[in-house]
């Protein structure tokens, strides 16, 4: 039997909803995401950024301050990535 590794980027609840949420839509924005997880402003920021800085996701802020916008869309790379994480976890359920 062999387990194929799980991408630690992804192997996280909140990150794993977020790439799943954005999968199946063109794009989200920050107030969605937050609803949508029930994730704290803090916790969405942070774990957008490691989305990002992975390369899994793009994201676009606009304005400034209370009156700014962010949207997120996944990335190729991303969608890649959550394909892998996909098989390397049924993996795990096929032996």
């Amino acid at each position: 039997m062999e387990f194929k590794d799980l991408d630690p980027i992804l192997h996280n609840e909140l990150r794993l909803k977020i790439m799943a949420a954005l999968d199946s839509l063109d794009d989200a924005d920050f107030v969605y995401l937050k609803g949508l997880t029930n994730a704290t402003s803090g916790n969405l920021s942070v774990q957008l950024s490691k989305l990002e800085e992975a390369g899994y996701i793009r994201v676009s802020r606009s304005g400034e301050g209370r009156g700014s916008h962010t949207v997120c869309r996944i990335t190729p790379a991303g969608i890649q990535a959550l394909r892998e994480y996909q098989r390397a976890l049924l993996s795990y359920f096929s032996h």
